[in-house]
């Protein structure tokens, strides 16, 4: 009886701290959306090994596409968070941001004709200069929020608005192509690798912040200047400084994502690309339990969020949902899962618990 007791004890335990952990939630999520689609067609979960038009054997199935457009995502999340940690707020202009980082890398690889025969510099070249443009508007987004009190998403909204003009001046209103096979590489596959490549790239942006939260003090920072900036600076932190850093870092994603967007098509479209990415980011951050006021955050919840979202929307299609009614299904799922994410409901699920666990004893 007494072994039945401490087992039951510790089960108890065990989940009542799962339900505690921040990370539950957009794992539950996830796990809800897999089991939904194991359930209503097993099919979703299988991959397949194929040959793409330029021959190479690559995987494919819903869950590789999964993988696939949801590492944009991810890799947006990752900046996203630090913003909203630091600011308590979120920047609505990286769908923008994204097109002017990606006009600039096509800028530098094609020079002035839109459609050269081979690329005018290196890829490498055309994307730190891409990651200079895209660091300087974050920069400029984080001196209005950190230094002229602006909120983010007003102060953001600016670039909102004139980013994609921006975007299409770099390139005198043109859609330049590239004719380079190799740059077609980070928005597909790399010959002989069969995994997509924006995933093994946002699994590398993933390590690179992790060892960066790990061996520097930027999640100290960040979550201290978030929770109260002004007790922040009183032990010895710039908090303008380090919401400018945020936003810089965000800018760093931003032009990844942009180099993946547009080497999938080796082209652009200003008034399409990153339609709409940034409110799936927020979601994301959100989705992953992270108060949207700023302070303290979990960066995996926030990438898991990131593949919840790409999940819901594959799953969306994949069961023929009318493009024009995609956001109503999304929004309504999306608003039981952050609801069900929100701290207060966690705590009132786990003081249910102890009820429970209370008229169990007596």
């Amino acid at each position: 009886m007494q072994k039945n007791e401490v087992k039951k004890s510790n089960g108890s335990n065990i989940l009542s701290s799962l339900l505690k952990n921040q990370i539950c939630i957009p794992l539950a999520a996830l796990l809800l959306l897999l089991l939904f689609n194991l359930i209503m067609d097993p099919t979703f979960f299988r991959i397949t090994l194929e040959h793409n038009s330029a021959g190479n054997p690559v995987l494919s199935g819903f869950l590789i596409r999964i993988l696939d457009n949801g590492s944009e995502l991810a890799i947006l999340a990752i900046g996203m968070t630090l913003v909203t940690a630091a600011s308590g707020g979120q920047d609505i202009s990286v769908g923008a941001a994204i097109a002017i980082a990606g006009s600039v890398l096509l800028r530098i690889l094609c020079g002035s004709n839109s459609r050269p025969e081979t690329i005018q510099a290196p890829i490498i070249v055309g994307f730190l200069v891409s990651c200079v443009a895209a660091m300087l508007f974050g920069a400029f987004n984080g001196v209005l929020v950190a230094y002229l009190k602006i909120q983010p998403m007003v102060a953001t909204l600016i670039l909102y608005t004139a980013g994609r003009s921006i975007a299409a001046w770099v390139n005198n209103n043109e859609l330049p192509i590239v004719n380079d096979k190799t740059f077609t590489y980070f928005g597909s596959f790399i010959p002989g690798i069969p995994i997509p490549t924006p995933f093994i790239i946002a699994v590398a942006c993933m390590i690179i912040m992790a060892l960066v939260l790990k061996f520097t003090n930027l999640r100290l920072y960040t979550q201290s200047v978030g929770i109260n900036g002004s007790s922040s600076r009183l032990n010895g932190l710039n908090p303008e400084i380090i919401k400018v850093l945020s936003f810089v870092i965000l800018g760093i994603c931003v032009a990844v994502v942009g180099l993946i967007k547009v080497s999938r098509i080796s082209s652009i479209n200003y008034s399409v690309i990153a339609k709409d990415i940034e409110m799936d980011a927020i979601l994301a951050v959100a989705l992953g339990g992270n108060a949207l006021s700023g302070g303290k955050f979990n960066m995996a919840a926030s990438i898991i969020g990131a593949y919840v979202i790409q999940c819901l929307t594959t799953t969306l299609y994949k069961f023929k949902v009318q493009s024009d009614a995609l956001p109503a299904y999304k929004a309504v799922v999306v608003i039981i899962l952050v609801v069900s994410s929100a701290p207060v409901v966690r705590e009132w699920f786990s003081s249910m618990w102890k009820k429970l666990k209370l008229k169990e004893v007596g």
